[in-house]
């Protein structure tokens, strides 16, 4: 972004990552002003070289420029930072520590308090950039006539996804289908920031050459449409038995009314380990492969060493990872982030994408709005960071190559976005057989003949072992064993024969059970309103479903307004503490 205050950023050496500018964004105060070692140092604005002299003077050195916080890094010695925080031309000296991936620390807004953050493109954090995806733009390939089904919270209408035809609903199989206000509305924020990171531009946002140079926001295909299906509320609570669902309408309505669905995003992940050959999530997901559907899945949040969540195992999908790297915009990747999942021996990571702040939409008022408003950026725009948004930067690029050559199958996207991809630098585990994201050489390039071998799932497998240790609640009681959220029996052999069929779906009923708001496929917001009060003070607990019990619980009529997560599985749930005045 523009900064109207402070230094250019530098390309030089590789002291200023990254990891650097958000450490320099995110950690507290210094504690032991007399510790050694790496510091970043905030200016006053209109400081000149007053600070970086007075540096050298301590004894110190200066490393990088780092010039959207008006500021720089340098190595000091014991005491040199206390004499340094204390002349008048200095804001704040902070220690370069290593970042901590939870809330301590995420309210340091000061950074760039009295800095005129006005202009989005050409920073790190403009998703085309650090993409790559302006090489397909300038060849005429913005993502149009491709549609990206996105099963997650829902997508508000917020400038930048209202043109006619930019979103359209399909059903709401979530705990808030039926308060009608709510259906389909992205009440926890999360479905909205990735669709914009997939297909969002600002309404401001003209023709591609406006958009190259562009001040406002835009997303990696912004010609792409958003297909939403709705799983999740505000709690983000849902179970796989919903996801299930959502994959097996997103097969069955693939071309349905003008809808061409060829991307399919899913940042849901649990950590059920059983065979994949077993598994139905794995099934699903392979189903919608089979269809001509590239099935992009986020690798999960948990850190290097763990394996790829469920469905991302799956070796037909594209798993992503999350990557980070310099500070000024590049498409290239310094190294994997510490809290993407690299995978084990027998199944890693396919390819790492640009996932650590990331800018897009913000929903106001919505569940992640509230809890984290350290993380807007001037009004409209949200910061956030995870295997969620990386996942969502490939699908938009799976999007342009699919606008660029529609025949390409999935295992050719896939083969793509591997074959040209860019090593690694400095990843951990089984990251090292990973690929970053390289759109720059497959706007040129993209001939292949790629097919896939692995063994098919049949899905026949437990659905309790595919909820690993997510499991949502009512009042307390956890969804268990062998049946969906309608306390429906579970038969995976006859759901798994109905799935490979395309016949899941029949008449607004899956697994015998008929859901609300599966009807609204040709939906579209045209002009729709949007008011940042809409949730203020609204209560979830006209949430009901039908007269089903689960582990002899009876819930007819039962409030969903505590529906909860007992085990984390949505990959985006780092958002990033900063506040931009």
């Amino acid at each position: 972004m523009k900064v109207t205050e402070g230094r250019r950023f530098s390309k030089g050496t590789a002291a200023m990552s990254a990891l650097l500018l958000i450490a320099a964004l995110l950690v507290v105060p210094v504690a032991d002003s007399s510790a050694a070692g790496e510091y970043i140092v905030r200016e006053t604005p209109g400081a000149g070289d007053g600070p970086e002299t007075l540096v050298e003077q301590l004894g110190g050195e200066v490393l990088e420029q780092i010039g959207i916080i008006g500021g720089f890094a340098a190595e000091l010695p014991q005491d040199a930072a206390s004499a340094l925080e204390a002349d008048p031309l200095v804001v704040a000296v902070t220690p370069n520590a290593g970042l901590q991936l939870s809330s301590n620390g995420w309210d340091d807004a000061s950074m760039l308090t009295g800095y005129d953050v006005d202009t989005y493109a050409g920073s790190m954090f403009d998703v085309t950039q650090v993409s790559g995806a302006r090489h397909f733009w300038g060849a005429g390939y913005t993502g149009e006539g491709v549609d990206i089904a996105l099963i997650d919270s829902g997508v508000a209408p917020v400038d930048g996804l209202t043109k006619p035809g930019k979103v359209i609903n399909g059903p709401d199989l979530s705990f808030e289908s039926q308060i009608d206000e709510l259906r389909y509305m992205d009440t926890f924020g999360h479905g909205t920031h990735l669709a914009g990171i997939m297909a969002g531009a600002e309404d401001a946002v003209g023709d591609i050459d406006q958009r190259t140079g562009s001040q406002y926001f835009v997303g990696v295909a912004p010609d792409a449409r958003i297909v939403s299906i709705k799983v999740a509320g505000a709690t983000g609570a849902t179970d796989v038995s919903q996801v299930l669902a959502a994959i097996d309408w997103v097969v069955q309505h693939r071309n349905d009314d003008g809808l061409n669905i060829r991307v399919l995003n899913l940042a849901f992940g649990t950590n059920g380990a059983q065979d994949y050959v077993l598994d139905p999530l794995a099934f699903a997901v392979e189903q919608a492969w089979n269809a001509g559907i590239v099935v992009v899945v986020s690798a999960g949040n948990d850190g290097n060493s763990y394996p790829l969540r469920n469905p991302a195992y799956d070796p037909f999908v594209i798993a992503v990872g999350s990557a980070e790297g310099r500070t000024h915009a590049s498409s290239r990747t310094d190294y994997v982030s510490d809290f993407s999942n690299c995978g084990t021996s027998d199944r890693s990571v396919d390819i790492v994408a640009r996932g650590r702040s990331l800018v897009s939409h913000r929903v106001p008022g919505s569940a992640i709005d509230v809890k984290n408003p350290q993380a807007r950026v001037n009004g409209n725009l949200f910061l956030g960071s995870g295997t969620s948004q990386a996942a969502a930067v490939v699908s938009g690029a799976a999007a342009l190559m699919i606008d660029r050559r529609p025949s390409l199958t999935p295992d050719q996207v896939k083969d793509l976005l591997i074959r040209f991809g860019s090593n690694v630098k400095r990843a951990s585990g089984y990251c090292d057989d990973a690929r970053s994201l390289e759109l720059a050489t497959l706007a040129e390039e993209g001939s292949s003949n790629a097919v896939q071998n692995h063994t098919p799932s049949v899905g026949t497998g437990s659905l309790e072992a595919a909820r690993g240790d997510a499991h949502i609640e009512l009042d307390g009681m956890p969804l268990v064993g062998e049946q969906d959220i309608f306390g429906n029996t579970w038969d995976g052999a006859s759901w798994s024969t109905l799935s490979a069929a395309g016949a899941s779906w029949s008449g607004g009923e899956w697994n015998g059970a008929s859901w609300s708001g599966t009807s609204r496929s040709g939906a579209s917001w045209s002009g729709a309103s949007w008011s940042s009060n809409l949730w203020t003070g609204a209560s979830w607990s006209g949430a009901s479903w039908s007269s089903k019990s689960w582990s002899g619980a009876s819930w007819s009529r039962a409030s969903w307004s505590g529906a909860s997560w007992s085990g984390a599985s949505w990959s985006g749930n780092v958002w990033l503490g900063l506040s931009w005045q």
